[in-house]
């Protein structure tokens, strides 16, 4: 075989050979000083979201490790970080928590088995081109789920910044739990977290400016200011080991273990399977919105495009090998992608880059960790979740769209009020639903010539020229089940009240699809009008549209005509101007 030939059918299935051809060493430079910046960044993430999923703080640095590198071989963006990211943590833990004990080794071996389940998923949808279906996630339903989350994710890590024991999965159960121990709080715990916290928000809002103010370059301002969790990590674990803070009750992440990750394997379970994989699913199409987006839009910045089918691919990918080397769901992360960028990363090199240092933490720094306060770790998360919380979407879609305002509502309530996965699939089923509701009821416009012009408006908000013998109707929606009756009732309203109408010509210019029920009433409403001594006709048909119509018995029986454009129809039928037929209507 022709090796140039090999190399064209590689290249669609690997985006590896296309930026790696024009690999050199400035680009190397630029991804390397991206990856020890998003490194310094994703340590302490990767700790706080392991332990937000109720995982042991080394499987987020597992997790952090082959998918990095399995996406920079399959991946399409050029700066997308792969790895363990908040709301898929959240969504890990409600999904598997039912199954085992967090922390012990079975819910670790479940936390695999989901990665493992979410990574066939993502593959097999890549590889039968599936991706337009992350599109029945509505953007507004995705603001109020991941706003609803990142309130949820907050208040779960409020337990551990309070040094107290609370339960439950929800907001409200865990408002109330923490409410009952308000009186339990451990002051030190508390400082710890609170004073963390205070820290985390001013370095990202105020310490940047001031380094600036202080002679300091932005880009090096930009990179000290990343560093902020990584400083609170390196303080509170020097005080908790100088000032005996363990022994005062402050709770301590414990050993680290040191080492590459592990070779691991799923669960070769089918009932834990079955019982898995709507949440895979969920967790799956999730990940895969939240990192297409983040892709699409740093992508966009560089002129750069990315290909939804192949991210599903690479990130399929990405959560097989987080299965086979003990991590646990991942996705790309908006923060460290932004941040990557931001860096100046080139191509997905720096993602190997990172998942390098990543290892070299594993290997070397985990037992510096033994001392680090819990607190600091749910400090963490909370500043980085509460970002992601943005109300705003209520308001702005009251105003716009009231039912896109409903599927944010539900969306929002149900999640805080039940459960993540729960609320997802109401937010998506109301979206649904309220999509039919709409659509089943199509924006319908009688219309009239416009004087002077070849084009037609609406009677209602127009002064247009009509005819009593014509119907003009303009119907701005595709036909399909839950529409078509609508279609028959309008038409027959008309002709009821109408004793001199002649013709009826649908402009179908908005029309894409008609489906088979909206067919047959368009034959049922040509019947009835051909019994009542008038003919139907379309104007402007689609060429989908009329492909599919040709060979019909619908076309073939039509007691009108399909006219090329709503012009020649009307002046078909009236073609004098000043006939006194013709009226003005306002």
């Amino acid at each position: 075989m022709n090796p140039s030939s090999t190399w064209r059918q590689l290249l669609p299935s690997l985006p590896v050979l296309q930026w790696g051809r024009a690999y050199n060493r400035e680009t190397l430079v630029s991804d390397g000083m991206a990856a020890l910046i998003v490194t310094i960044m994703l340590l302490p993430q990767s700790l706080a979201y392991a332990m937000l999923a109720g995982l042991p703080p080394e499987v987020g640095l597992y997790a952090s490790v082959a998918p990095l590198l399995l996406y920079a071989v399959f991946g399409t963006s050029r700066v997308l970080a792969v790895g363990p990211v908040a709301v898929v943590s959240l969504m890990t833990a409600a999904a598997i928590g039912q199954y085992a004990v967090a922390g012990t080794p079975e819910y670790w071996a479940v936390a695999i088995t989901l990665a493992f389940l979410s990574g066939l998923l993502l593959l097999a949808m890549g590889l039968l081109r599936l991706g337009f279906l992350a599109n029945f996630l509505s953007h507004p339903v995705i603001s109020g789920f991941i706003s609803a989350s990142g309130l949820l994710i907050a208040a779960s890590q409020l337990k551990t910044l309070m040094g107290v024991k609370a339960d439950g999965h929800t907001f409200v159960e865990l408002s109330l739990s923490l409410l009952t121990q308000i009186g339990q709080v451990h002051a030190l715990t508390f400082a710890i977290g609170a004073a963390t916290v205070a820290f985390l928000f001013w370095v990202r809002s105020g310490l940047k400016p001031l380094l600036q103010s202080a002679g300091m370059t932005p880009r090096g301002a930009d990179v000290v200011a990343k560093t902020g969790p990584v400083a609170a990590i390196v303080v509170t674990t020097l005080l908790t080991w100088g000032l005996d803070w363990q022994g005062q009750g402050v709770k301590i992440v414990g050993a680290v273990p040191q080492g590459l990750p592990p070779f691991t394997l799923p669960l070769w379970d089918l009932g834990l399977w079955q019982q898995l994989l709507v949440p895979a699913l969920l967790i799956s199409v999730v990940g895969f919105v939240e990192s297409v987006s983040v892709g699409q839009t740093l992508a966009a910045k560089r002129r750069q495009r990315i290909e939804p089918d192949q991210e599903l691919v690479a990130l399929g990918s990405s959560n097989l090998s987080a299965a086979f080397t003990g991590g646990f769901p991942v996705t790309g992360g908006f923060a460290r992608s932004v941040v990557n960028f931001d860096a100046g990363a080139q191509t997905p090199a720096a993602g190997i880059f990172t998942a390098a240092g990543i290892t070299l933490a594993s290997l070397f720094l985990t037992p510096a960790l033994y001392y680090l306060p819990q607190a600091t770790l749910a400090a963490t998360i909370v500043v980085a979740v509460l970002s992601l919380v943005d109300f705003s979407i209520l308001s702005k879609t009251w105003r716009y769209a009231k039912t896109d305002f409903v599927a944010v509502l539900a969306t929002l309530v149900t999640t805080l009020t039940v459960g993540v996965e729960t609320g997802l699939v109401v937010g998506v089923g109301v979206s649904l639903a309220l999509y039919l509701y709409r659509t089943s009821r199509p924006h319908m416009a009688e219309v009239g010539l416009v004087a002077g012009t070849e084009h037609f408006r609406n009677v209602q908000r127009h002064a247009v020229v009509v005819s009593p013998r014509i119907l003009s109707l303009r119907v701005d929606e595709s036909l399909y089940f839950a529409n078509s009756r609508a279609l028959e009732d309008r038409i027959n309203n008309v002709v009821a009240n109408r004793p001199g109408l002649e013709h009826v010509v649908l402009q179908c210019s908005a029309i894409n699809d008609i489906d088979a029920s909206a067919l047959e009433s368009l034959e049922a409403i040509d019947l009835r009008l051909r019994d009542a001594g008038l003919r139907l006709h379309l104007s402007e048909v689609k060429g989908p549209v009329m492909d599919r119509l040709t060979g019909t018995e619908f076309l073939h029986n039509l007691s009108g005509r399909v006219f090329l454009t709503h012009y020649q129809a009307i002046r078909e039928f009236s073609p004098r101007p000043a006939d006194e037929s013709i009226s003005m209507r306002l």
